[in-house]
């Protein structure tokens, strides 16, 4: 005999879905209903009756754990946009495959599955190892220069009489105790390292773990713009360390002030209405504004040393660094391009994933501007 089963959803806000599966058996119709966070199973002798089966039969062991199960596997599927609660809409383009209010077990697992956020977790998930394993390579085998002539290292001591800060000890406290030359201190290198991995893993977990519940979605929004503001903010600190080393007030001037606007970034996220899907061009623009003032320390590098070539090849790193975060930004605040064919990107290929891959080779790309600035203070110091 042939006959259908009908399938409602009800997640605390309203009639979600209804499947209809066909099944063959011997006699009967049965209608799984769900009520609060269990199942009932009954059996009515006509497809539109809503008379209770018999007693016995509701509360057979055997029928409740039929309907435990097939209500499980229903219950986790992958549903559509509309059907999703309010705080988990976000982008209207994207039509299919949500995950909404799943278990924690069921979440974890779901890494492996696919969904519209797998490319998002996988995308910064693996830009989390590959900085992982950056950070032990660098460890293992950043340049050191320890092989100079005694007399070159006599002469990066002497007070430069054209410098306009003279030898004052206070560039012996940046420079440490050699003068400059032999392996300068790693912490803003190693800053932008860390920066970059608690973006990338906080930014995948967010994408992971937000469709658990209202309460989770939004504290691992919140870790997840700290991620944002915190790279941001990391990346300044190599360029503006090495660059101005030997001038301590710019460097600390320019490191008190982006490290201010990031914590101030960081506050203003924490507000509710920054997260709402309207203000999606204002969150872009701020972390883009963010990323526009390290224009200053740039320019003010290349005007002291416009002849070095170590200069030059680490403002086209960051250069490049800045070109692919921004392409980054303005695509994830227009939604491209699945605004244009909405449906059709659901899976792969649209905004938030480019916006990710840009990311991770913008980071890369500052890595590599990084071990310039390296190579050359250990050699030369100031």
């Amino acid at each position: 005999m042939y006959i259908y089963i009908y399938i409602y959803q009800i997640l605390g806000f309203g009639w979600r879905k209804k499947l209809i599966l066909p099944l063959f058996v011997d006699a009967g119709f049965w209608r799984v209903e769900m009520g609060g966070s269990y199942e009932k199973i009954k059996k009515n002798g006509d497809v539109g009756g809503d008379a209770c089966c018999d007693p016995s039969e509701e509360t057979d062991p055997v029928n409740r754990t039929k309907g435990k199960k097939l209500w499980k596997k229903v219950k986790y599927e992958l549903i559509g946009y509309h059907s999703l609660p309010a705080y988990l809409k976000d982008n209207e383009y994207i039509l299919n495959h949500y995950r909404a209010e799943w278990p924690l077990a069921h979440i974890l697992r779901s890494v492996f599955l696919l969904h519209n956020e797998t490319g998002n977790v996988w995308t910064h998930l693996i830009g989390f190892f590959l900085f992982l394993g950056l950070s032990i390579y660098t460890a293992q085998n950043i340049p050191i220069v320890d092989d100079l002539h005694p007399l070159q290292r006599l002469a990066n001591r002497l007070p430069n009489p054209f410098s306009i800060w003279g030898s004052n000890g206070a560039e012996a406290g940046l420079l440490g105790e050699d003068g400059g030359t032999g392996p300068i201190t790693r912490w803003p290198f190693f800053a932008f390292l860390g920066g970059a991995m608690f973006c990338l893993l906080a930014s995948s977990a967010c994408h992971l773990l937000s469709c658990h519940s209202r309460h989770l979605s939004y504290v691992m929004l919140r870790l997840d713009y700290a991620g944002i503001a915190a790279l941001i903010t990391a990346s300044f600190y190599p360029p503006v360390y090495y660059s101005f080393m030997c001038n301590p007030f710019f460097c600390r001037l320019y490191l008190a002030t982006i490290t201010a606007l990031g914590l101030a970034t960081i506050l203003f996220s924490l507000l509710p209405v920054f997260q709402k899907p309207e203000f999606r061009p204002v969150r872009a623009s701020l972390f883009f504004g963010m990323g526009l003032s390290g224009a200053a320390p740039v320019a003010h590098k290349l005007i002291l040393f416009r002849h070095r070539p170590e200069a030059l090849v680490t403002t086209g790193y960051e250069l490049l660094m800045g070109a692919l975060y921004g392409v980054g930004a303005l695509i994830y605040a227009t939604r491209v391009p699945e605004r244009w064919r909405p449906g059709k990107f659901d899976l792969a290929g649209h905004s938030h994933q480019l916006f990710h891959v840009l990311v991770v080779a913008g980071a890369f790309a500052h890595y590599r501007a990084g071990l310039v600035y390296l190579e050359w203070r250990d050699a030369e110091g100031c």
